[in-house]
């Protein structure tokens, strides 16, 4: 009867660390897997003007509370939300980066020139997206 009891415990355990790795609050930076390889044309790259740069870089309020800080480049762009890593994420047009793994994607200048919609797959198992509107913070 013990060997059941502690399977039982054991596999409690399990499903408790699977529930709460199921439950990311900020989108995770770039894990795609290592393991695989894609073979894809060379993309033409986008680069971006200076002016372009400065206007998407600066610090966002985001719908839901979170602080998303963003620094730019010509070719890319990171992307800091609250305290958690930087996510770098590769410029896809003027307007729009995008994560390596695919999950993470930010368009700027959606209406206003000052706003942005975060959208991120809180679990790359599951076919679920989640969009958060910004507005760039006021100085």
């Amino acid at each position: 009867m013990r060997p059941l009891s502690f399977l039982i415990s054991t596999s409690l355990l399990v499903l408790a660390a699977g529930a709460s790795a199921q439950t990311q609050p900020y989108p995770r930076p770039d894990t795609a897997p290592l393991t695989s390889v894609t073979v894809t044309a060379p993309e033409r790259p986008v680069r971006l003007r200076p002016d372009e740069v400065r206007q998407i870089a600066g610090t966002y309020d985001m719908a839901n509370g979170w602080r998303l800080e963003v620094r730019g480049r010509p070719e890319f762009i990171d992307a800091t939300i609250d305290t958690e890593k930087p996510m770098r994420l590769k410029a896809v047009s003027k307007n729009k980066f995008v994560s390596g793994d695919g999950n993470v994607i930010m368009e700027f200048n959606q209406r206003t020139g000052d706003d942005m919609k975060l959208s991120y797959v809180p679990d790359p198992s599951k076919p679920s997206m989640v969009s958060i509107p910004a507005q760039k913070a006021r100085r």
